[in-house]
């Protein structure tokens, strides 16, 4: 058979307040899976493309072949699964490039299990995978590309958080790569106390705000003061992008996932829109060209590639 083809959206990872447990998943970008079942008990990353083709192909070190390892493990398969990947997420992007693919392939194997997997069910799979490219088992990422829109994803649960339609992010990515693991390595160090109690204010504030659908709580309470500081000083321009962000009526701005892209919320389309072009503006200040997306908070869940839309896309 040709396989079965998945989708995973991009994502917006940590929220600023959410470090490792809060994101939002992107409409647009995002990665494909093509999954083939094979009779020989093993995975096989079959091909790599796209705009990222360098990734490794031991599946014990790609995140698609790792979460397909585990989910071979867990069930006790007597099959393999064979796997292509067409990436359209930039690595080192700071919009869940190695989340997506391990949720797109996993997605599309469990269309060959008999009976499918309920989709939460393959957040531990997807948690695996992850942690082959960032060395954590953190869900940021994968829960939004998992179930959609704004997601609560601790260590065993997936938590949909509500947010008023007409809200929107806008999420600008210069041209410039700042790997995971070199984002993560700048948290090194000691925290004050106080410090954490006024993150978990913010957090709170900002479930409250999206819940209840109240702008003014997102504004109060979307500050990072735990991890922006630290990773600000690697993203060149990063002051200025945020300030024009919020210049632009943003609710709040800071760095998605590990960085470099910035994004900012706010309460329209037409805000976001405007907002991303003074983003884009600013990083053209600093020497940086960008590209910008704009997407609904509540963005889509990764889906399944029906062979007539397939052909459409072509």
């Amino acid at each position: 058979m040709d396989g079965i083809v998945a989708f995973a959206p991009a994502s917006v990872g940590n929220v600023a307040v959410g470090f490792d447990i809060l994101g939002h998943s992107i409409a647009g970008p995002g990665d494909r899976a093509r999954v083939r079942r094979i009779d020989e008990p093993v995975v096989r990353i079959a091909a790599i493309r796209g705009i990222v083709d360098t990734l490794p192909q031991d599946p014990r070190h790609n995140t698609a072949g790792r979460a397909l390892i585990a989910l071979r493990a867990a069930l006790d398969l007597p099959y393999g699964f064979e796997v292509e990947l067409d990436k359209g997420i930039a690595l080192g992007s700071g919009m869940g490039g190695s989340a997506a693919s391990c949720v797109a392939a996993l997605l599309a194997a469990n269309e060959w299990l008999d009976p499918p997997l309920p989709v939460d069910a393959l957040y531990p799979f997807a948690l695996e995978g992850e942690a082959a490219a960032s060395g954590g088992r953190h869900g940021d990422n994968i829960g939004p590309m998992l179930i959609g829109g704004l997601v609560l994803a601790t260590a065993d649960r997936l938590v949909p958080v509500p947010v008023p339609p007409q809200w929107h992010a806008a999420v600008v990515h210069p041209d410039a790569v700042l790997e995971t693991r070199r984002a993560r390595a700048a948290l090194h160090g000691d925290y004050a106390l106080d410090d954490f109690v006024r993150q978990s204010g913010n957090l709170a504030l900002v479930l409250a705000g999206c819940w209840r659908g109240d702008a003014a709580l997102v504004r109060a309470g979307l500050r990072d003061v735990l991890v922006e500081p630290r990773r600000a000083p690697l993203i060149v321009g990063f002051a200025a992008v945020k300030q024009a962000a919020l210049d632009a009526g943003a609710m709040g701005a800071s760095i998605s996932g590990a960085g470099p892209s910035v994004f900012g919320w706010f309460e329209d389309r037409a805000a976001a829109e405007a907002g991303a072009r003074a983003m884009q503006a600013a990083f053209a200040h600093a020497g940086l060209d960008s590209r910008c997306h704009v997407s609904p908070i509540a963005g889509p869940a990764a889906g399944i590639i029906r062979p007539d839309e397939r052909e459409a896309s072509r």
